[in-house]
């Protein structure tokens, strides 16, 4: 099979040549930048200048000559324009991490050091508006600053408040997505995931809004949570708005894609603490349900598509709903949260749900444990999850950046010896 054939096999609950692999097709798949230049360092591929796809999470690109290696069969096709609304002109920056990896960002954006050695940059690179992101000193990643004033509570205004946050989908976005959809699909023979995203309800990354110069309304994540509780109406006014852009982009998307993608990410919501979902059932069914079957439910009718949602923690109690709204694939299977067992998953779900990820805990086992450890613990994990079809092998959400690089290529390795040994 070609890693499209395989990965399709794989999605449609039917049994691959092998166990496909995604190394890096998204921004919950992917590996900090710091991590991507220990590792190609460890594998004695050439040096050269990292460019940066997801600038908060700082996650690397992950170039033809690694992925070949990795042996991956996944490509993601990402956004022109970075998570601080920053677009790519064909020119980039140099940044330096506090480790002192150096990489390359969108030419737009700006940023400072400051004197106890952290770093804040400007949503769309606009330093009229204040910081929207923080890395501390020594730090991996940016942390999101909270920057939306105090809200009235006796006159709450979603539409108003949120009229920044959604947008429709402009004509040279549409451009670059049916050049790169086109590219990928007639110039490779990988897998090609769509990271449109935009269905993202409530997301914690997203509501504060980086990208945003001047947000307002309930956009701390403490607060849009009790707000699920308090003022039901203003979140579902909300989701009801961003639905509305949503299916807008989706038909410009499809328009500009059509067959060229095979899987559409469209949110990254999380649902799941590491010991229980973050609501009951009945409000994930009143607040977000419907919104995401709308969604679901146009992808299905209108495409060949395969729906895709990332979402941590301890989700299980809320995976036949989330088969009932029609999601396809889930990542990224976080088996060390509660009621989160491989073979219970696979034994439950396995034939409605593809399991996109769970390969090897990213918390401990991946950046504390040693190779053989990393090794044993993927090496238990395939035959579980990936009996049957139904399952794309990666890490439990990204590679932090100060993992080894010797256990990353440990647990890769693994997979690839597995599938040597039990495929041929």
């Amino acid at each position: 099979m070609t890693s499209r054939e395989r990965v399709l096999a794989a999605i449609n609950h039917q049994q691959p040549d092998r166990i496909p692999i995604d190394f890096g097709a998204t921004g919950q798949t992917g590996i900090s930048v710091c991590a991507l230049k220990r590792l190609r360092d460890y594998l004695g591929l050439p040096e050269k200048d990292l460019d940066v796809f997801e600038i908060v999470q700082m996650l690397g690109v992950v170039d033809e000559d690694l992925r070949q290696v990795m042996k991956s069969d996944v490509i993601g096709m990402n956004h022109p324009e970075d998570s601080l609304g920053v677009p790519y002109t064909g020119k980039k920056k140099k940044f330096t991490m506090p480790d002192g990896t150096k990489c390359m960002v969108n030419a737009g954006n700006e940023w400072d050091v400051r004197p106890d050695g952290s770093i804040e940059m400007y949503p769309q690179g606009d330093r009229t508006a204040p910081p929207s992101i923080h890395m501390p000193a020594g730090g991996y990643f940016f942390d999101i600053i909270d920057r939306a004033p105090e809200v009235d509570e006796d006159n709450l205004t979603p539409r108003e408040d949120f009229e920044n946050f959604f947008s429709v989908m402009s004509d040279e976005t549409a451009l670059y997505y049916e050049k790169e959809s086109k590219r990928l699909f007639t110039e490779t023979d990988y897998c090609v995931i769509g990271n449109l995203a935009g269905a993202g309800f409530g997301d914690p990354g997203a509501i504060p809004a980086p990208f945003e110069k001047h947000p307002k309304g309930i956009r701390k994540f403490d607060e849009w949570v009790m707000a699920q509780a308090l003022y039901p109406e203003y979140v579902m006014e909300v989701f009801e708005m961003q639905t509305e852009f949503m299916l807008k982009n989706l038909e410009i998307y499809k328009q500009a894609c059509g067959d060229n993608i095979q899987i559409c990410w469209i949110s990254g919501t999380d649902f799941g603490t590491q010991n229980a979902p973050f609501m009951s059932n009945e409000m994930f069914r009143q607040l977000y349900k419907p919104y995401y079957t709308r969604v679901c439910d146009w992808i299905h009718k209108n495409t060949g598509w395969k729906t895709y949602m990332h979402t941590c923690g301890a989700i299980e109690p809320l995976l036949n709903d989330f088969i009932e709204m029609g999601l396809d694939i889930v990542n990224p299977v976080q088996l060390s949260a509660a009621g989160m067992d491989a073979k219970q998953l696979k034994d439950k779900y396995g034939d409605k749900l593809v399991f996109w990820g769970g390969g090897v805990d990213t918390q401990a086992t991946l950046p504390q444990g040693t190779p053989e450890e990393v090794a044993a613990q993927v090496t238990e994990r395939l035959p579980i999850l990936s009996e049957g079809g139904g399952y794309v092998f990666n890490t439990i959400h990204n590679i932090v950046g100060d993992t080894r690089p010797e256990n990353i290529w440990a647990a890769f390795k693994a997979v690839h010896d597995y599938n040597e040994k039990h495929f041929g």
